[in-house]
């Protein structure tokens, strides 16, 4: 099964490819400083979409996921009963993220939502309850899945991140870069 990448509009598709290829980056020692600064400002919002896919395509495969064990176990709780401990993330490992801090919000999160409901197509994951094993098997297969390419790409985006920042850095650093220029040329934009 091949999971679809996000479009444009969710979670980033294609500008996640620009990103991604490694001419982005080409040359960037030489562009202007605001040039630097708004191509970081572009991974960072992608980097922002992809965290948020992520986690709602995590929260709902947890979801799926505990109900498939639910069921294997007999349990006789329902799932209302169990979120409280689906949503503590109760025997999830450890973040794995950077601890970096986001300054901007997702950009489309109703486009975001729809890409992971596209996910397991045909499964209405509203009433996991209702659905039979084989649908829920399938859904979680699927959204396994699109959160592995979701966890790849958004590590290269990380990592682009990670160069932009550096060489803004190197800039700073080499007295390349003037804060009171930057702050000026800023707001002009």
């Amino acid at each position: 099964m091949t999971t679809p990448q996000p479009g444009t509009a969710a979670a980033g598709g294609t500008a996640v490819d620009a990103l991604l290829d490694p001419a982005f980056l080409e040359g960037v020692q030489q562009r202007p400083m605001l040039d630097v600064r708004g191509l970081r400002r572009r991974a960072e919002q992608s980097e922002v979409d992809l965290s948020y896919t992520r986690r709602l395509l995590q929260g709902r495969l947890d979801i799926v996921r505990r109900e498939l064990q639910r069921r294997a176990e007999h349990d006789g709780r329902s799932l209302v009963d169990l979120l409280p401990e689906i949503l503590s993330e109760k025997g999830r490992g450890p973040a794995h993220g950077l601890g970096r801090h986001q300054t901007v919000q997702p950009g489309d999160p109703v486009a975001l939502e729809q890409w992971v409901n596209s996910l397991a197509p045909g499964v209405d994951l509203s009433d996991v309850g209702e659905l039979p094993d084989d649908q829920l098997e399938t859904a979680a297969r699927s959204l396994a899945e699109g959160e592995r390419g979701l966890s790849e790409r958004r590590r290269g985006v990380q990592q682009v991140m990670d160069a932009l920042a550096g060489e803004l850095g190197r800039r700073y650093r080499d007295g390349e870069a003037d804060v009171a220029q930057l702050l000026a040329a800023e707001g002009r934009h």
